[in-house]
C-alpha cells in the first residue's frame, strides 16, 4: 500500500489506560482527536459533547475500536470539502488499524454516538448536527451497517464500548459539575481550525 499523505494534525492512539473497578477490567480513555483498537476484553471510554464517536467491530472476531472526532468549522460543504476530508481521515485511520489487526470489511458493524448541541460557541454553526450527519453518510458509503445510534440532543454522553462482545453502555450527563468536556472539545476545535487538511488516506483490505 502506498504511503498516505497525512494531514498536519492527525488522529493518534489513546494512551490513557487504567483499571476500571466498576467493570473489573482494563480500560482506555479516548479523548478528542484520539482512537483506540483492541483484540482483548477491555473497555473503551469516552465523553462526547458536539463530537461524535464511531464504535466499529468485526462482529465475528470481536476486534473493535473507537474514535472521537469532529469536523473542522468553516470552508465549503460537501464530501470533497477539507472538512469532510478530515472526517474521512479520522474514520479511515480507525478502519485501517482494525484491518491490520485482522478485522474483515464484510464483518464490520458500527454503533455511533454524540453530535449534541452542548457547546454554546459551536451551537450557531450546528457542529454537532454536521458531525452526526457526516458519520452516518460515511458509514453508508462504506457499506458498514449502523446497528445502534444515539445522536444529537442537548446533553453530553459518556460511552463505554466493550469490543469483545460489542456491548455499549451510555449515560447522558444531564448535569455537569465542571466544564471539562466543553473545554477539551473547544481546544480540539481550535487546533483543527488552525491547520489545513490535504490529501487522502487509502483503505486496504
Amino acid at each position: 500500500m502506498p504511503a498516505a499523505h497525512e494531514p498536519e494534525f492527525s488522529e493518534h492512539l489513546a494512551t490513557n489506560r487504567y483499571f476500571d473497578r466498576t467493570f473489573s477490567r482494563d480500560a482506555v480513555k479516548v479523548l478528542p482527536g484520539e482512537y483506540f483498537v483492541a483484540t482483548t476484553d477491555l473497555v473503551m471510554v469516552t465523553v462526547l459533547g458536539s463530537c461524535v464517536s464511531a464504535c466499529i467491530r468485526d462482529r465475528e472476531k470481536g476486534i473493535g475500536g473507537m474514535n472521537h472526532f469532529m469536523l473542522p468549522e468553516g470552508g465549503q460543504s460537501g464530501l470533497t470539502s477539507s472538512s469532510a476530508r478530515y472526517g474521512a481521515y479520522a474514520m479511515e485511520v480507525l478502519l485501517n488499524h482494525l484491518l491490520k489487526l485482522g478485522a474483515r470489511r464484510h464483518a464490520l458493524e458500527a454503533k455511533v454516538f454524540g453530535g449534541g448541541q452542548v457547546m454554546a460557541s459551536l451551537t450557531k454553526s450546528q457542529v454537532g448536527e454536521k458531525n452526526a450527519e457526516f458519520v452516518l453518510n460515511y458509514l453508508q458509503l462504506e457499506s458498514i451497517p449502523v446497528v445502534a445510534r444515539d445522536l444529537l440532543d442537548v446533553y453530553p454522553r459518556k460511552v463505554y464500548f466493550f469490543p469483545a462482545n460489542g456491548r455499549v453502555m451510555q449515560k447522558k450527563l444531564v448535569t455537569m459539575h465542571n466544564d471539562t468536556v466543553a473545554e477539551r472539545e473547544s481546544e480540539y476545535a481550535r487546533r483543527l481550525n488552525r491547520v489545513s487538511i490535504e490529501g487522502d488516506v487509502e483503505l486496504f483490505g
